[in-house]
């Protein structure tokens, strides 16, 4: 298999992310012989049930956690993916300053270098070669989402330093990181500018105002884009099977995804660091890879080529 013996790990927040976010990518590197782990920072305890088929569900009221943990097992046998918990506590989505409403003992409120500890654990057995996780704002600002980055790039850091809690395993560089980006305003606008340019009605402009009556902007750059279309259906298999998030019934899944799906081929990634060696990217011009393992160096020594390993495997 082309990939056999690379790692890539991706780091979310909440069971359901790794489904919405970089999942048609991990199932292809998956499908490539990759070696593809999710790690989940948080049980997503405080998660409402966004499924009207299961409002009465005894189990879901009764063992929300439990059930959550099921669906996550299910979704990543679908994505064929690894998966390990972090282990701590969804800390909710306040209406206000999360440093005063999110509850003690949280995931947001954990001292960072304390929650980077299990992160520091797995990238050092893992060994991952590449990591995605999310942007300083966490692709939008859940306070979660915001402390997954956080706590993801000081674990980074802390598991190359070799002087850095030795108890939690050898030291281990990461060649390269990536942030998520399928919630770049680019891709929307440009999805809604297409439905538009054919005639057709868009329902992405409330959420592309929500977005920007927020204030959720950020110069983003998106210097990967990862062909993976073939592995769509397999992305929302394993969405569905996040249940009790997932109605799939609702705009989100039957609309929105749909539509995206007929004007975007692609998942995106914005490259955050990059060991490999390689001469910086000029940040002025976008998708300037299409690989997340362009440039890395194997185990063996080896190195993965710049560009058209993964064009050649998808007979681009």
């Amino acid at each position: 298999m082309p990939y056999t013996g690379l790692r890539l790990l991706a780091v979310h927040a909440h069971p359901d992310d790794e489904s919405s976010k970089g999942a048609a990518t991990s199932a292809l590197y998956s499908s490539l012989g990759a070696r593809v782990m999710v790690a989940t920072m948080t049980g997503g305890e405080a998660g409402d049930i966004l499924n009207p088929a299961l409002l009465q569900s005894p189990k879901a009221s009764r063992d929300i956690a439990g059930l959550r943990r099921e669906e996550m097992a299910a979704a990543a046998a679908t994505l064929g993916v690894e998966h390990a918990w972090v282990g701590f506590v969804d800390s909710g989505l306040p209406e206000g300053d999360p440093e005063v409403e999110t509850p003690s003992g949280c995931f947001y409120r954990t001292p960072t270098d304390i929650a980077a500890r299990t992160v520091v654990h797995v990238l050092r057995t893992f060994r991952p070669h590449v990591v995605t996780t999310y942007d300083e704002m966490g692709g939008y600002p859940h306070p979660d989402h915001i402390k997954n980055h956080i706590v993801t790039m000081r674990a980074i850091e802390l598991a190359a330093d070799p002087t850095a809690n030795p108890e939690l395993g050898e030291p281990w560089q990461v060649q390269k990181v990536y942030y998520n980006q399928d919630l770049s305003m680019t891709k929307w606008r440009t999805i809604h500018e297409a439905l538009l340019a054919d005639g057709l009605e868009s329902p992405l402009q409330e959420m592309i105002d929500g977005f920007e009556q927020r204030g959720w902007k950020r110069d983003t750059w998106l210097s990967t884009r990862i062909e993976c279309a073939a592995q769509f259906p397999q992305r929302d298999r394993a969405l569905l099977a996040h249940a009790t998030q997932i109605d799939p019934n609702g705009s989100f899944f039957s609309e929105s995804r749909e539509i995206a799906k007929k004007y975007w081929s692609t998942e995106e990634f914005e490259l955050a660091i990059d060991h490999t060696g390689r001469p910086a990217f000029d940040r002025t011009q976008e998708f300037v890879e299409t690989d997340l393992f362009a440039g890395v160096t194997k185990d063996d020594g080896t190195k993965v080529p710049d560009e058209g390993v993964l064009e050649k495997e998808l007979g681009l």
